[in-house]
């Protein structure tokens, strides 16, 4: 007896804390009973009832008459509750698994009641039999929750596994759109450069046709400004200027020693002269040809040049002109280095021009002022027609009034069987020009003239 008083000792305790912890969370307002179930509760409710004190109206150990008006209205009915959260969870475990933790509580309250009644009477090992029974309905609760748990991580293995492969899709989905658009990047590339070595073109050809209407307005202008009148007055001062360059350069030989006739035979050898002093028209007629030598009808503007008196200020303002490239390819072509050098007895003009400057010498000034008219005149004939061409008369060509005019006024013809004697060309001393339907006649010395 003292055994069997002391031995529930213990569980009595450890019953009586899981019993205030139990019956907070099992106090439920229903929950469904199986009708086996049921029929036991209500045994062992009656086996309770009829060892209780009829004077004692305290209710069993654990029941308040809430409970037993609840139990008593369900005795013919089996209720079954809906809370919503259960509902809701129902959707994640299924309801097999909600069935089965219904299962677990209501064997779990049974095992409570069975705790409850082996109180009284006191039976320690109904006692030790009902802890047990409530230890192992709380187990089975533990498992339960493992369970849930474990699923709950599998389905977030599988959530994150699934989010991986999709991530992945993602990312080589990226992969492949970054490779086709590097590859439109480089076709836009490709594009960009052809469209800029288009632009570079349109932009060359572009230059070109404003300096063509550049050309264009300078004729234009030019030809307002410079008229017939003008081109005829050009020409004379060139024609002027070739004989006052001839002179002193054909002075300035016979001072250096040279063979005046054996110089102008090395120019023209058969020429037949009325006179000696006209050998001096062979002279000119080299300086012109030299001259006019690459005769090219392209309009540029004269009148920069023209405004001024020295040829030489404009050379000194305007050192790389296009006048001043001409005068310096003609003075390197007219003046051999040898004559210079028999001038003077150095190739001091020689090195100035050479150097890209220009000598302000009387022999280089009165070659400039030669230069200037000749330049002037090709830049108006080509301002009037661009087509302006120079043309020339060969020796032994018939004399043509229309064509040619002496450079010496015939002052009396010699007649033949008592007819007008015909003169023949022995030198072209300046070439002629057709510009437009403007002639500009060619000089000529003639032969069959008398002084």
């Amino acid at each position: 007896m003292e055994h069997a008083a002391t031995k529930p000792s213990k569980p009595s305790s450890n019953i009586s804390e899981i019993v205030s912890k139990f019956a907070k969370v099992c106090k439920l307002r229903s929950i469904g009973v199986f009708p086996s179930e049921n029929t036991n509760h209500h045994h062992r409710h009656r086996h309770h009832h009829s060892y209780r004190d009829p004077n004692d109206n305290t209710p069993p150990l654990g029941e308040d008459s809430s409970d037993a008006t609840e139990e008593t209205e369900c005795d013919n009915e089996k209720i079954h509750p809906q809370p919503v959260e259960v509902l809701s969870r129902s959707n994640v475990y299924g309801d097999r698994e909600i069935m089965k933790l219904f299962d677990v509580v209501s064997a779990l309250k049974l095992a409570y009641v069975q705790l409850q009644e082996a109180h009284i009477p006191y039976n320690p090992d109904k006692i030790i039999a009902a802890d047990e029974l409530v230890v192992a309905r709380l187990e089975a609760l533990c498992k339960i929750k493992r369970a849930c748990k474990e699923r709950q991580f599998t389905n977030k293995a599988k959530f994150d596994s699934s989010a991986s492969s999709h991530l992945r899709k993602e990312i080589q989905f990226s992969g492949m759109l970054l490779e086709e658009l590097k590859s439109q990047v480089k076709s836009k590339n490709s594009e960009i450069l052809r469209l800029r070595q288009e632009l570079q073109d349109l932009e060359l050809g572009n230059m070109g046709m404003v300096e063509k209407m550049r050309q264009l307005s300078l004729e234009k202008k030019n030809a307002s400004v410079l008229g017939i009148t003008t081109l005829e007055d050009a020409f004379e001062a060139a024609s002027r200027s070739i004989h006052d360059f001839a002179k002193p350069l054909i002075s300035l030989m016979k001072a250096s020693g040279w063979d005046l006739d054996l110089a102008a035979k090395s120019i023209e050898d058969v020429v037949v002269y009325s006179k000696r002093p006209h050998k001096k028209y062979v002279f000119e007629a080299y300086i012109a040809r030299r001259m006019f030598y690459g005769f090219a009808s392209k309009c540029y503007n004269v009148e920069v040049v023209m405004r001024f008196d020295d040829p030489i200020d404009a050379l000194a303002e305007y050192p790389n002109s296009d006048f001043a490239k001409f005068c310096a390819e003609k003075y390197l072509l007219v003046v051999h280095p040898m004559l210079e050098a028999s001038f003077f007895g150095n190739l001091d003009h020689r090195t100035f021009v050479l150097s890209g400057k220009h000598p302000r010498t009387p022999f280089y000034q009165i070659f400039a002022k030669m230069a200037k008219w000749i330049w002037v005149l090709q830049g108006i004939a080509a301002s009037i027609d661009p087509k302006a061409k120079a043309f020339t008369v060969h020796r032994g060509s018939k004399f043509s009034d229309t064509y040619m005019e002496s450079v010496e006024e015939p002052m009396e013809r010699a007649a033949v069987d008592e007819e007008q004697a015909t003169l023949k060309v022995e030198l072209m001393v300046m070439p002629g020009f057709k510009i437009g339907e403007t002639l500009l006649k060619s000089r000529v010395y003639l032969s069959g003239l008398k002084s």
